[in-house]
């Protein structure tokens, strides 16, 4: 967060103590203090998976997001320590996706130990296989960088109070790094769709009906608009972004289900996680609804080549 406000990014203070520190323990707490951000916290009790409030708020995202990546430019720390709730990119970043699955799990032994877990793993390998297929062979174009990872609208504070404002308000300042590692641009952006896109929520209410999951197409491609007036994708990140929508979702329901089991030790809440997140999302994507989304971006890309 330092890095991205040295170099101009909407993001909040981060204060330090009189040693220099940033984070605080006392206790067995630890703390940090980051300055009030400016703006209008517009969704401030909106759930992540709901959707933007119109158009104009999908594009002003987009673009605050195209302006994090290049001031995120340049921030060279490795990815974080494994660890609850990050939002990381490595199961798929590999050749073999089975095999870094392995080695995710082992690594956080409340999941390692938990059979049901492992089963759920070996569906969403099989249900994604196709995508990770697709998005392989452009891996090695998809540069590394640090992000957020959960652009949702709840994590943007905006400059007008209206919703139409002019054109809609801009967003003035992004907050809740708390997911963010060292991913790609792609990556960031197929989790802002993933967030503000696709609305999950009736998924869950209606696990056996997802042709009836609403799509909102409109910000979809104003999203798209925001990010690339600011930074156009390369050809390779454009071809990337489906498969990538459909991947992303993946290594974070498996933290989350981490989280639920070792810290708050609820295998309900865990289940929530492997069975409806992780399995339930990928299976969606082989639905009409999921495939609708994913040729959507895909259009998106081929009407977009050539163009920089």
């Amino acid at each position: 967060m330092q890095h991205l406000r040295r170099r101009g990014a909407g993001v909040p203070q981060v204060l330090a103590d009189g040693d220099g520190e940033t984070s605080i323990e006392i206790g067995e707490w630890t703390y940090e203090v980051h300055e009030a951000a400016t703006g209008f916290d517009l969704y401030g009790v909106a759930l992540s998976w709901t959707p933007f409030r119109n158009r104009h708020h999908a594009y002003a995202a987009g673009e605050a997001m195209a302006r994090m990546h290049i001031a995120a430019e340049g921030f060279a720390a490795p990815r974080r320590k494994v660890q609850p709730l990050v939002a990381s990119f490595t199961i798929f970043a590999a050749a073999n996706p089975a095999a870094a699955m392995q080695e995710y799990l082992v690594a956080r032994p409340a999941l390692a130990g938990n059979a049901r877990v492992w089963a759920r793993a070996v569906q969403a390998l099989e249900l994604l296989a196709p995508f990770h297929a697709r998005l392989r062979p452009l891996l090695p174009a998809l540069t590394p960088l640090w992000t957020h990872n959960d652009l949702h609208a709840s994590n943007l504070l905006w400059s007008d109070a209206g919703e139409q404002a002019g054109c809609g308000p801009s967003v003035t300042a992004i907050i809740d790094f708390g997911l963010a590692d060292r991913t790609n641009a792609v990556h960031d952006l197929a989790h802002a769709i993933e967030r503000n896109i696709v609305e999950w929520l009736v998924l869950v209410a209606n696990p056996n009906e997802p042709d009836v999951v609403p799509v909102h197409f409109d910000h979809l491609d104003s999203l798209l608009a925001g990010y690339e007036s600011v930074k156009p994708l390369t050809a390779a990140e454009r071809a990337a972004l489906a498969p990538m929508a459909a991947l992303c979702h993946a290594e974070f329901a498996l933290s989350e289900a981490d989280y639920f089991a070792e810290i708050l030790k609820s295998e309900e809440k865990a289940a929530m996680a492997y069975d409806g997140w992780l399995v339930g999302h990928a299976r969606w994507f082989h639905s009409l609804a999921g495939r609708r989304l994913l040729d959507s971006i895909d259009q998106w890309a081929h009407a977009h080549e050539g163009v920089s």
